[in-house]
C-alpha cells in the first residue's frame, strides 16, 4: 500500500468546552453531576495535547475554547514555533518555556473575557449553551488555510470535547459546517462528557467520518482520549475504533429553532418547519394549505431512522 510522508501526521484542532454555565457553581443543578471537575478536565485534554506531540514531533496542534457567548485561539503549536528562536527578557527561548503554561494563561485570560462578557448582557445569563458553531467555524477556516499550503501538510481533523447541551438556535450554522467539513474531507471526533448525547456531534462524526464517543467513565477520559482519538487517519483503517450504536437525526426547525421529529419541508429550499405556513421564510415561496401533498406544497416529512 502506497503511502505518503504526511499520513501519519495529524493537524488536530481541539475545541475545549469551557461554558462558565455547565462548569460553574450551579453545574451540579443545571446539569446533575458529570463526574469529573473543570481542573481535572483541563488536566486531562494538556496531558492529551502534550501526548499528541510526543506520538509524532512533526504533528501540529491547535486549542480553540467554546464559551457561552464567545470563542477563541488559545493555542497553535505552528505560530509557536516560528517565534521559538526570539529570545525573552528572562534569556530563555519560547520553545523552554512550559507548553502548558502557554495554554493555561490563554485559558485564564480567555475566561476572564467570558466573564466580563456575560456581565455585559444580562440576557446571557439566561442562555447556557456553548458557541459550538463559532468554534467550529473558526476551525474550518484555520484548516482551510493548512490546505492551501504547498504541500506536503500534515492531515487535519477536528476533535470536540463537548459538555454542554445542543443549542437548537445554531442547527443551520452547524449543519453548513458539518457539510463543507464533508466536501473537504475533514473528519470530526466527538468526545462527549454530558449527561446527555449531543445529536449534533453524532451527525458529525456519521457524516464526515470521525469518531463519536460518551465515555462511561468521565473521570478517565485522557484514557480514551490517547487510546481513541490521538490515532492518525492512517492508522484507524487498521483498528477496531468505537462507532455509535445510533445516530439522533432529528432536525430544528428554522421558525422556533426547537427540536422536532416530524415537520414541514419547503419543497424549495428545505427549509423545516413545525407547523404549517402560507409562505416560506427562507425563500418567499407560496404555498396552498388545502393541499399540503402536492409537489409545489409542504410537505409532512418524518427524520430518517
Amino acid at each position: 500500500m502506497a503511502r505518503n510522508p504526511t499520513d501519519d501526521v495529524s493537524q488536530v484542532v481541539l475545541l475545549l468546552d469551557v461554558n462558565p454555565f455547565f462548569w460553574g457553581a450551579d453545574a451540579e443543578r443545571l446539569n446533575g453531576s458529570v463526574g469529573i471537575t473543570f481542573d481535572q478536565y483541563f488536566q486531562h485534554a494538556l496531558m492529551f495535547l502534550n501526548g499528541i506531540l510526543l506520538l509524532n514531533h512533526t504533528n501540529k496542534i491547535v486549542v480553540i475554547a467554546t464559551g457561552s457567548s464567545t470563542c477563541g485561539f488559545l493555542y497553535d503549536s505552528t505560530a509557536t514555533e516560528n517565534i521559538s528562536e526570539s529570545i525573552t527578557s528572562k534569556g530563555k527561548t519560547k520553545s523552554q518555556e512550559s507548553r502548558s503554561e502557554l495554554i493555561t494563561q490563554s485559558m485564564q485570560e480567555f475566561v476572564s473575557k467570558e466573564e466580563e462578557a456575560v456581565k455585559a448582557n444580562p440576557d446571557s445569563s439566561k442562555v447556557q449553551y456553548s458557541n459550538f458553531s463559532g468554534s467550529l467555524a473558526m476551525a474550518l477556516c484555520y484548516i482551510q488555510r493548512v490546505l492551501r499550503e504547498p504541500l506536503p501538510h500534515p492531515q487535519p481533523r477536528i476533535l470536540c470535547l463537548q459538555g454542554s447541551p445542543d443549542a437548537p438556535y445554531q442547527y443551520i450554522s452547524v449543519m453548513n459546517s458539518i457539510f463543507s467539513a464533508q466536501r473537504n474531507g475533514i473528519p470530526i471526533d466527538a468526545c462527549v462528557i454530558g449527561n446527555q448525547h449531543s445529536a449534533f456531534l453524532q451527525q458529525a462524526s456519521h457524516i464526515t467520518g470521525g469518531i463519536y464517543m460518551k465515555p462511561p467513565q468521565p473521570d478517565g477520559l485522557f484514557e480514551y482520549l490517547m487510546m481513541i482519538f490521538a490515532t492518525d487517519l492512517f492508522s484507524r483503517q487498521f483498528l477496531q475504533l468505537p462507532r455509535p450504536v445510533g445516530v439522533d437525526f432529528r432536525a430544528s426547525c428554522f421558525c422556533h429553532k426547537k427540536t422536532i421529529d416530524m415537520g414541514y419541508v419547503c419543497s424549495v429550499c428545505l427549509s423545516i418547519f413545525c407547523k404549517h405556513h402560507q409562505t416560506c421564510s427562507t425563500c418567499g415561496a407560496t404555498f396552498s394549505k388545502s393541499n399540503l401533498t402536492a409537489i409545489t406544497g409542504m410537505k409532512r416529512k418524518a427524520p430518517p431512522s
